[in-house]
């Protein structure tokens, strides 16, 4: 059969198959600002999305050399290759071919170079795409009925799609090879005419970070580490952008240095200084790169802890006796993702295409899509490696859409503390906001392995981990109220003495030996009952700190200040006269979530001390028991005086001892930790409804 034409073979009594091997892309278009553009490409037949290729960052010719095999009936169609360049919001269109199954031969494999058009486009030349392309024929037994050959033709597709996808889409797009730990130090030599504050800005691939602000000074000392994922196969140049915001809440960029993570030695910290390219200074960082494998996916049949010889190596690596090794390794957890049903129908034909995707802080996995159906069954196991016993699992259901962004059908938050071991649960799915019931159950059976001991100790000793930060439109305010400027004068005031306090006692450079010594005066001859005496020293120590923020102005009389807002209404009215109805309207805004944001901020720290004593998570309660009962004791046989002295020297001699030690306070890392009341409503756990309950017969009767 080798070489004939397929359009003569019988078509009624075999299955084809289609292998493709998709090679590398030439002379792309650009698609992005910096030049070039992020290619993925989607193989489309009948309309649907038969397989989609990982994404090339940054290349104009990508190499992909991925291979896939997808069985055919009718040899009339047409294999549609759509080009796209990835973007976090709409993906852009870079061009297209068609191949048509006619023109193949049979058990040949032919390398096709198919060039690129776009209709819309008045680019010329858009590149061309290179695959190699062949047919092997599936011979079928004529006698079967036509029921049971039409269940076998669907059962040998959807094995082969479901295979495809989990063994390539999956595993090259989602589990990531190793963890690459960023440690932001300081700054060296930074300095910029009217800039207030500065702040750092990572990015490694669609995952990024931004560091916290610090007021304007020529070596800042953020003291911050972040955790990347790490993938071989894709962006492995890690970009450091350090920015600063001036008086008028503008940022501007200081400089830009990139990371080669290919060139730095493995399993070690790797200690950087980088100079910032067309810029004056550096920047101080450590970088490691460790290799993973607590993160994997699997079918049922595949579970890891089904295994009792691997069950039980498990448990021993979390024992109590070994709670002294690797103390970062708190525990496992293991979920088994079963099925949902009655799931809300987001297509026009009443069908969903549901995935589930499973969040662990910045752990991120998905399953695979079940297309045409409302209670899809995935049947696979997710592990996860835990590195904070209070983080919480997040389970979100989307429907796929194509090129378009999934659509949200539910959502469920569960907290590792909470889970039942061994016990398939039935979730109800909520809203985004975790506030509100949505439509559908989904099932789910978890297991999670930890050490009592580190889970104990970490509270206090890691701050909690922060998500990575998504694209937003920039703040730019700017409002002039004098009871909002009175109260940030006296905000200010507060946090610059706390500063100028926190900078005395973790700080080893200049004049800091000396308020050492006045610590330790000071720590010796303190007594509760000497009040007059500890203000004193107090003030010794602290140096007669100023009681108001520093500026660049002197402080102004009440008529001279009254003359500057004059002259600065007559600035604001030209500027309003330019600024739109629109950019007011955003400035309206941003002033509102602002206060919105610090005023939820200020309850939320209220909510969690409550919280902490009326026991809502007993695990975190029981700890601050034993915490007080302990200082209880400690008290009573150990002076204050000497514990603060200790407290002290610790503190002051914390850099000396460790250069890159990272500050951290224990109660706010212990509080971070305690759910407030909007997050215990979001992870009360609701029992799921009946065909008879009152919300499902709400539900129908709408």
């Amino acid at each position: 059969e080798s070489g004939d034409s397929l359009g003569s073979l019988p078509s009624s009594t075999a299955m084809y198959l289609l292998s493709v091997h998709l090679k590398n892309g030439r002379n792309l278009v650009v698609r992005d600002r910096s030049g070039t553009s992020d290619p993925y490409v989607k193989f489309k037949m009948d309309g649907k999305t038969i397989y989609k290729s990982k994404i090339v960052y940054k290349n104009l010719n990508p190499l992909w050399d991925e291979q896939f095999v997808v069985p055919v009936k009718d040899l009339n169609k047409k294999l549609y290759i759509k080009v796209y360049d990835r973007d976090l919001t709409t993906d852009d269109f870079m061009g297209s071919a068609v191949l048509s199954l006619s023109d193949l031969q049979m058990n040949r494999t032919v390398e096709s170079t198919l060039k690129l058009d776009d209709p819309n486009s008045l680019e010329e030349d858009m590149g061309v795409v290179v695959l190699d392309v062949s047919l092997s024929l599936k011979q079928g037994d004529v006698k079967r009925n036509k029921w049971t050959s039409r269940r076998k033709r669907n059962s040998l597709k959807s094995s082969f799609l479901h295979s495809v996808r989990l063994s390539d889409s999956l595993r090259k797009s989602q589990l990531w090879n190793g963890v690459v730990g960023i440690t932001l130090l300081e700054g060296k030599g930074l300095h910029e005419e009217g800039i207030a504050e500065t702040y750092t800005r990572f990015k490694l691939g669609d995952q990024k970070y931004k560091s916290k602000s610090l007021c304007k000074s020529a070596n800042p000392q953020w003291r911050e580490k972040f955790d990347f994922h790490y993938f071989s196969d894709r962006v492995t140049m890690l970009e450091i952008e350090v920015w600063g915001k001036d008086t008028k809440r503008h940022e501007y960029c200081y400089g830009i240095c990139k990371v080669d993570l290919t060139t730095l030695p493995h399993e070690q910290k790797n200690r950087l200084e980088l100079p910032l390219e067309n810029s004056q200074g550096s920047v101080l960082v450590l970088v490691t790169v460790n290799a993973c494998t607590e993160v994997s996916i699997s079918d049922l049949y595949a579970c890891p802890l089904e295994d009792p010889t691997e069950r039980e190596q498990m448990v021993q690596r979390y024992c109590l006796k070994n709670s002294l090794q690797d103390l970062k390794d708190i525990g496992f957890l293991q979920v088994k993702v079963m099925k949902a049903t009655d799931l809300l129908a987001a297509d026009f034909g009443g069908k969903s295409d549901p995935f589930c995707m499973l969040e662990l802080n910045n752990d991120r996995l998905q399953t695979h899509t079940v297309y045409k159906n409302l209670n899809p069954e995935w049947n696979k196991v997710f592990t996860f490696s835990v590195k904070d016993i209070h983080d919480v699992l997040e389970v979100t259901v989307f429907d796929e859409d194509g090129d378009k962004s999934p659509d949200f059908l539910g959502k469920v938050a569960i907290p590792l503390l909470s889970i039942r071991n061994g016990q398939q649960m039935a979730y109800v799915l909520k809203n985004k906001d975790l506030g509100t019931v949505s439509k559908g159950i989904i099932y789910l059976e978890m297991d999670v392995i930890f050490n009592p001991v580190k889970s104990n100790i970490f509270p206090f000793k890691k701050k909690r981990k922060r998500k990575f930060i998504k694209d937003c439109r920039r703040l730019k305010k700017k409002i002039q109220n004098l009871f909002v400027d009175s109260f940030k004068t006296c905000l200010l005031s507060v946090w610059s003495t706390v500063l100028h306090f926190s900078q005395c006692i973790q700080g080893w450079e200049g004049k800091n030996y000396k308020r050492f010594l006045k610590w330790n005066i000071s720590s010796w001859d303190f007594y509760v009952y000497h009040s007059e005496k500890e203000l004193f020293l107090l003030i010794l120590f602290l140096d007669f700190v100023p009681l108001h923020p520093q500026s660049s102005s002197s402080h102004l009389s009440r008529n001279e200040y009254m003359d500057l807002n004059d002259d600065d209404d007559d600035e604001d009215e030209k500027e309003s006269e330019k600024k739109g109805l629109i950019e007011k309207i955003h400035m309206v805004q941003d002033i509102v979530v602002t206060v919105q944001n610090v005023l939820e901020a200020i309850a939320s720290f209220g909510e969690r001390i409550k919280n902490t004593f009326n026991w809502t998570v007993p695990f975190l309660s029981t700890l601050a028991c034993l915490v007080l009962a302990a200082a209880t004791m400690l008290l009573y046989f150990i002076p204050l005086r000497y514990i603060i002295l200790i407290w002290g020297i610790n503190k002051f001699t914390k850099k000396l001892r460790n250069p890159d030690a990272i500050n951290n306070n224990e109660l706010l890392d212990f509080l971070s930790r305690v759910p407030s009341d909007v997050q215990k409503v979001q992870y009360r756990e609701l029992k799921p409804y009946s065909s008879h309950s009152p919300i499902r017969k709400k539900r129908i009767a709408t």
